[in-house]
C-alpha cells in the first residue's frame, strides 16, 4: 500500500462510519478543542462525552475556567482520573486569559502548562486546520497495521514519514478525525499492534497504585473537609503509608490545603 491509497481507505471509512456527532467536532474554538483533547488523554471517548458537555456548561470559556477556584475545577473533574490534567488545564486557562488569546504556533502552545507535542499538534489541526504531523495511539495503530504489520519495535519516525506523505494539504481537521476513528475501529476489531512500537510502555495497573491513592483522597475531599485520620484510612490499614505520601505530594502540588486538623481542596 502507498500513502495515497491509505488516505483514500481512511476517508472512505470515515464517510460511512465516522463519529461525526462528537460535540467537539462541531466547533473550531481553541479552548473547546483543548478541553476535549485533555479529557481524552487515556480516557475512552464515550466516557468523555458527558463530562465534556457538563464542563462546557460550567466553564464555557478559558476566562470562565481561569476565574474558578481550583477546588471547584477538581470537583468537576472527578471521575475522569489523572487529576493533574485538571490542574494543568486550569493553569493554562489562567495563562491564556493573561495573554488575551491562545498562541497560534505549535511552540507557543507547547509552552503552556501540561501541553505536549501531541496535544499541541491536535489543537493546530482541529482548531486551526494547519498542516501538521502528530501521532497518538489510534493513529499509530492504523499506520502500523497497514505499513509495518510484521515489523517489531516500529520507530515513530517511520510512521511520521508515512503520515507526512499521506496528509491531504488543507484538510488536517477532517483527516485526523478520520484517522483517529479508523484506528479506533481497528482496535475494536481486534487489532492490538501498539505494543510493537519502539517506545511502547504498558500502562501500570490502577489497583494499588499511587494514582489510586491520589484519586481516593481527592474524591473524598470533593465531598468536603476531612481529617488526616480519615484520609489515611480510605484504602485500608495496609496502605496508610502510601496515602500519607500521596497526601504530602498533593499538598506540595497545591491540590490539597490544610487548615488546623482538616484537609480540603483549594479555594
Amino acid at each position: 500500500m502507498i500513502p495515497q491509497q491509505f488516505r483514500a481507505l481512511v476517508f472512505k471509512y470515515y464517510k460511512a462510519h465516522g463519529r461525526h456527532d462528537l460535540p467537539w467536532r462541531s466547533t473550531h474554538d481553541t479552548y473547546r478543542i483543548l478541553v476535549s483533547e485533555v479529557m481524552l488523554q487515556q480516557t475512552q471517548v464515550e466516557r468523555v462525552r458527558a463530562y465534556y458537555t457538563a464542563w462546557m456548561k460550567k466553564y464555557p470559556t478559558a476566562k470562565a475556567l481561569a476565574g474558578a477556584p481550583l477546588g471547584e475545577v477538581l470537583k468537576s473533574w472527578q471521575g475522569l482520573g489523572y487529576n493533574r490534567r485538571a490542574k494543568a488545564l486550569h493553569e493554562t486557562a489562567k495563562a491564556v486569559t493573561k495573554l488575551g488569546k491562545f498562541p497560534k504556533r505549535r511552540a507557543g502552545l507547547e509552552a503552556l502548562p501540561g501541553i505536549g507535542p501531541y496535544t499541541a499538534g491536535a489543537v493546530m489541526a482541529f482548531a486551526y486546520n494547519v498542516d501538521v504531523i502528530f501521532i497518538e495511539t489510534n493513529i499509530r495503530t492504523a499506520v502500523t497495521h497497514h505499513f509495518y504489520p510484521k515489523k517489531e519495535k516500529v520507530d515513530d519516525k517511520l510512521l511520521l514519514k508515512i503520515l507526512q506523505d499521506a496528509l491531504p494539504k488543507g484538510k488536517s481537521r477532517e483527516w485526523y478525525s478520520a484517522l483517529m476513528d479508523y484506528g479506533a475501529h481497528l482496535k475494536q476489531s481486534g487489532v492490538r499492534i501498539n505494543a510493537k512500537a519502539k517506545g511502547y510502555t504498558k500502562q501500570s495497573k490502577f489497583a494499588g497504585s499511587d494514582r489510586e491513592a491520589r484519586g481516593a483522597i481527592l474524591k473524598e475531599l470533593a465531598k468536603g473537609t476531612a481529617t488526616q485520620k480519615r484520609l489515611l484510612g480510605l484504602l485500608g490499614d495496609d496502605r496508610t503509608d502510601q496515602l500519607e505520601q500521596a497526601l504530602g505530594k498533593l499538598q506540595k502540588e497545591g491540590m490539597v490545603t490544610r487548615t488546623r486538623s482538616n484537609f480540603a481542596l483549594p479555594t
